[in-house]
């Protein structure tokens, strides 16, 4: 069996810029950075030593461009690269005052900063900056990382690449590390990189062309050898063959996502890659999994070690205490985690942090991932998957060995990882929640998709018109990102697609924390002239369509136990009846005494209902652009162009009412400051008198 397709070289010339070597650089890290089996997301970095003319003393100088704390290789440009005089870091070395201290160091790096930069220099730097070339790549390939972290590695490097490549056991990157590089260097000068132990590969040229060759030259070397090498099961033959029962299936994520954010509310990613599979079903899991992540750039996004559950028919089996066997399992992670906080810290460690687990694994189901966001998540299962590759290419050729605890430990707690999580921006209103809007091709649906999606909020889009849905969709991936959007054509009526939007939505996101019940459709007729078929359909979708939709969210949140929002738009009329609207008023009511009702139901389960009344909502609305506007016009024996005037002068405010407007209602009940509200309604009409609620 194969441990992974050998890279390929994809360097053209013809798509470099401009021969510029910063161009060439950023052009070098986009190619690296474009394939997560040379290096993961925000992992790796590159540099180029360039000779530019100092602004101020017009003299030429080196400059190290090297990428920056935080960034990607894959997307980097050039504002992503931190650019240091060559010169001053070189005479760091003058002050540096010995591995205890080594730390302190980082913060000389601003004052060595060229054209006064910005961009923070990583930790990296100093690795970069004495190494005697030009351009440098430090990659974390799985195939170099599984040579790093296999019994006898030191002896397999020298044997794989004929003693041309350096191997230094494993050290904290820092200052010291640079120092121990550059003079690994100047002892074997003919050498072409460097493997560092549990970390990865640094190697270099004379162009960019010529070091980005060197890097997947390397790389594929070391792919070839442990394709030729690796044993057929290097976790054991298969123990458990793969099942699928979705309805299980969501009930057990949804009750992970709620023991796993009682303290901050996680977004679940789901992998169930063929890679995964092969790991989670074997009959070395536990003791593989038990040895750890060693990359320092694995374990920072995933933890040292995942929480494994038992097998998804096992889990079954036992249905009824579902809940309990999980809680129990979580219980042992979190008590593990804390004793080996307190084994490893000492008095200048921060705080213990999150000690719930990152990556859960579940025999015959696959992975699943829990973090803030879900851009986190996905890169930790991404990360995971990077961990069994490199895992898999250990134990297939020896054994795969992990970092100590006290090292892993010392990464994790470090202070300067500290300070980068304490630089992290605050947190925005809905940041980890998860919404289901229905209607959300319409104009209150779209805009308030938009308001959820700017407050951190994951958003299930729903609607009857696929055209118009995905149109929407585009339009709002377009302005926020693409991830934390989910859509799926859907019939509130229809009790199967309902269903399927609901499992999809666990299946993306873990759960779902709020419902927008904003599908619908106006109709008019006079009272004795409305047909049984027009009366049956405004009940079915603005009565019974919100009721089916409520009630499987409703079950889900309970399955969650984290509570939850249920917003419903009713309508002016669900409070003041119109004239020749008697199947609408009536079935816009009823919605007001199903969030009542669920109100009184759902207060123990901490799960809030409210409704949302607007009026008039003319522009920009599906609605009112259908025959709906003529209608009311006809009623009111005016212009159909003269409506919006007509009911912006009823208000009391004389206003328009938006879009817009209803969002914000929505927001206000969906948000932590409606917390101590429920079986409310909030008017958003501009005053309507005959709205006045009694």
């Amino acid at each position: 069996m194969n441990f992974q397709r050998p890279v390929t070289n994809i360097w053209n010339n013809n798509k470099v810029k401009q021969p510029k070597q910063l161009d060439q650089l950023i052009y070098r890290s986009n190619l690296l950075g474009s394939d997560l089996s040379i290096t993961n997301f925000g992992g790796g970095n590159t540099s180029s030593k360039i000779i530019v003319k100092d602004p101020i003393t017009k003299t030429k100088e080196k400059i190290l461009y090297v990428k920056g704390s935080g960034g990607d290789l894959g997307s980097i440009k050039e504002d992503g690269f931190a650019s240091l005089y060559q010169e001053k870091l070189n005479n760091l070395k003058n002050i540096y005052r010995g591995i205890k201290y080594e730390d302190e160091m980082v913060s000389y790096y601003p004052m060595c900063t060229f054209n006064n930069n910005s961009r923070a220099a990583s930790i990296d730097t100093p690795l970069h900056a004495f190494v005697p070339y030009d351009e440098v790549d430090h990659t974390h390939p799985d195939s170099i990382i599984a040579l790093a972290t296999m019994k006898g590695g030191r002896e397999i490097v020298k044997k794989v690449f004929d003693n041309k490549i350096g191997w230094i056991d494993w050290q904290r990157p820092g200052f010291d590390l640079g120092l121990k590089m550059e003079r690994l260097i100047k002892t074997y000068p003919n050498i072409e990189g460097i493997v560092l132990g549990h970390h990865g590969l640094f190697n270099w040229g004379k162009s960019s062309q010529e070091c980005y060759n060197n890097s997947i030259r390397i790389i594929r070397e070391a792919q070839i050898y442990l394709n030729q090498n690796i044993k057929k099961y290097s976790f054991g033959k298969p123990k458990y063959k793969q099942k699928t029962d979705p309805l299980f299936e969501r009930k057990l994520i949804s009750i992970l996502r709620g023991c796993l954010s009682i303290d901050n509310l996680k977004i679940v990613h789901s992998n169930k890659s063929n890679r995964i599979l092969e790991f989670v079903n074997s009959s070395n899991l536990i003791k593989t999994s038990s040895i750890g992540t060693s990359c320092p750039d694995h374990f920072l996004r995933t933890k040292r070690l995942p929480l494994v559950l038992p097998s998804l028919s096992n889990l079954k089996k036992n249905d009824h205490n579902l809940k309990s066997i999980v809680v129990e399992n979580i219980k042992k992670y979190k008590s593990a985690y804390s004793k080996y906080y307190n084994r490893n810290k000492d008095k200048n460690s921060p705080n213990l942090r999150d000690p719930y687990p990152v990556i859960v694994l579940i025999p015959e189901y696959g992975m699943l991932s829990f973090a803030k966001n879900k851009t986190t998540a996905r890169i930790a299962s991404e990360f995971f998957g990077n961990a069994i590759n490199v895992m898999k290419g250990a134990e297939g050729v020896t054994n795969y060995t992990g970092l100590t605890e006290k090292e892993a430990f010392g990464i994790e707690y470090w202070e300067l990882e500290e300070a980068k999580l304490k630089r992290m921006p605050p947190e925005k209103a809905l940041a980890g929640k998860v919404a289901i809007i229905t209607g959300a091709a319409g104009g209150i649906g779209t805009a308030t998709a938009k308001k959820f999606l700017a407050e951190g909020c994951c958003v299930i889009l729903t609607d009857i018109d696929k055209q118009a849905l995905s149109m929407v969709e585009k339009e709002l991936s377009s302005e926020f990102n693409s991830e934390v959007i989910s859509s799926i054509v859907m019939d509130v009526t229809n009790e199967t697609q309902v269903k399927k939007a609901v499992r999809q939505g666990i299946e993306t996101f873990g759960g779902i924390d709020i419902l927008v019940a904003n599908a619908g459709f106006s109709s008019a007729a006079a009272f004795e002239k409305t047909p049984t078929k027009l009366w049956d359909k405004n009940m079915n979708v603005l009565s019974k369509g919100c009721f089916i939709i409520s009630r499987e969210v409703y079950s889900q949140m309970i399955d969650q136990d984290l509570g939850g929002s249920i917003i419903f738009i009713a309508s002016k009329n669900a409070l003041s009846a119109s004239k020749e609207a008697s199947a609408y008023s009536v079935a816009k009511s009823s919605i007001l005494h199903l969030s009542r009702s669920i109100a009184l139901e759902g207060a123990s389960y901490k799960i809030r209902s409210n409704v949302v009344n607007p009026d008039a909502v003319i522009r920009n609305s599906k609605i009112w652009d259908s025959e709906w506007k003529t209608q009311r016009a006809a009623n009111y024996k005016i212009p159909a162009n003269k409506l919006e005037e007509f009911y912006k002068n009823r208000s009391l405010l004389k206003v328009s009412v938006l879009p817009e407007d209803i969002a914000e209602g929505v927001f206000f009940f969906a948000s932590s400051v409606s917390k101590k509200s429920t079986g409310n309604i909030l008017n958003v009409d501009g005053g309507n008198i005959t709205a006045f609620t009694r």
